[in-house]
């Protein structure tokens, strides 16, 4: 027996199928709005970190990791220059602030970056000039253009945009990429409780070969806290707890589809066990009548996949601005194989009862 009798099973009766995959579009609609929501928080936080081109990120050892706390001067910063296998050094500090944007009502919110080694997309440092800044073109949605000088903080610090750069958010505010110096300013005009001297930076990104983190920390005899890149993304307040989080709903989800991909094809292996006993009666094999059902899984999920990625952006479309939800390419892709490898395992489900068929009785059942 070939595949092609369950293939004319769903062209010539579509109206057993429905109801699974409904369940299963509606499914994959919540995966993908699930995924997106997380995909969307993940990268508005943490583009500003992930952009950066180094090997490790220095906090000062009281920060508790955290940019708004950490202090690093140019004593501390001169040891970790010396240690075995930098190469380069970098500093880096944020400011939280809301901007005002010409002919906008509303402030933006803006993370105000000061830098020294370029991270990834954002223009080399030496083409700012003292009050010009690169931005995230996150903050296009709220109204900012090139060209224009958005007046930052309780002080109204200006800042000309001049280009603008990709990716590179900060805990969901558009970021606007400047020199050390007009960091400091912006930082000490609007924030004087937390005011910085010269030479003095939040943190340091550091290049080299190998592990740095053990051989800063021990180089500056436990004054800071050295960590990956990866590292320092998970550091960042939510991230660790929201991925977690996120992930486990939707690994809770692909269960609750292979449940109803399994109850589903357990009842119609059940109603089909007299024609099951016919087909192994002129010689069908119980592989071939399993590789059957699965087939007819796979063309559902991929069905309501269909299904569902349309609904979801369609969702996307229609969901304000202010909704973290971004689908990728890779979300999509995830979906799919999830999606797909959930119905084959529920499908999988119904092999034992497609293996205890019998001809001889299931003809007598049937008949």
């Amino acid at each position: 027996m070939s595949l092609k009798l369950p293939v004319r099973e769903l062209r010539r009766r579509p109206n057993r199928f429905v109801v699974a995959t409904a369940v299963l579009s509606f499914l994959a609609t919540l995966l993908l709005f699930l995924g997106g929501l997380l995909d969307g928080l993940y990268l508005g936080s943490t583009g500003a970190l992930r952009a950066q081109q180094g090997d490790a990120i220095v906090f000062s050892s009281d920060a508790r990791e955290s940019f708004l706390r950490s202090r690093i001067d140019p004593e501390l910063r001169a040891t970790i220059e010396g240690a075995d296998g930098v190469t380069e050094v970098g500093g880096l500090g944020l400011s939280l602030l809301g901007a005002e944007v010409p002919g906008e009502d509303e402030p933006a919110d803006v993370a105000v970056a000061g830098y020294e080694i370029a991270p990834s997309g954002v223009p080399d440092v030496s083409t700012l000039a003292p009050g010009e800044g690169t931005a995230d073109r996150r903050l296009e949605d709220q109204g900012v253009e090139v060209g224009d000088t958005i007046l930052v903080g309780p002080a109204q610090s200006p800042i000309t945009i001049v280009g603008w750069v990709d990716d590179t958010s900060y805990l969901q505010q558009g970021t606007v990429w400047v020199t050390l110096d007009t960091w400091r300013a912006v930082q000490n005009a609007n924030r004087p409780d937390s005011a910085v001297g010269d030479g003095v930076v939040q943190v340091l990104v550091v290049r080299g070969g190998g592990d740095l983190t053990s051989v800063i920390d021990a180089a500056t005899g436990a004054a800071t806290k050295s960590l990956t890149i990866d590292d320092a993304v998970l550091a960042l307040p939510g991230v660790a707890q929201q991925n977690s989080t996120f992930n486990a709903i939707i690994y809770s989800t692909l269960t609750v589809v292979l449940a109803v991909v399994a109850l589903f094809f357990s009842l119609l292996t059940l109603e089909r066990l007299g024609l099951y006993g016919v087909l192994k009666a002129i010689g069908a094999s119980s592989g071939r009548l399993f590789a059957g059902v699965v087939l007819q899984a796979v063309v559902v999920s991929v069905i309501a996949f269909v299904v569902g990625s349309v609904l979801a952006l369609l969702a996307a479309l229609s969901l304000p601005a202010e909704v973290p939800l971004q689908l990728t390419p890779g979300r999509f892709v995830f979906t799919f194989v999830a999606l797909v490898v959930a119905s084959v395992l529920g499908s999988a489900i119904s092999l034992r009862k497609v293996l205890r068929v019998d001809p001889a009785s299931a003809i007598g059942t049937a008949s």
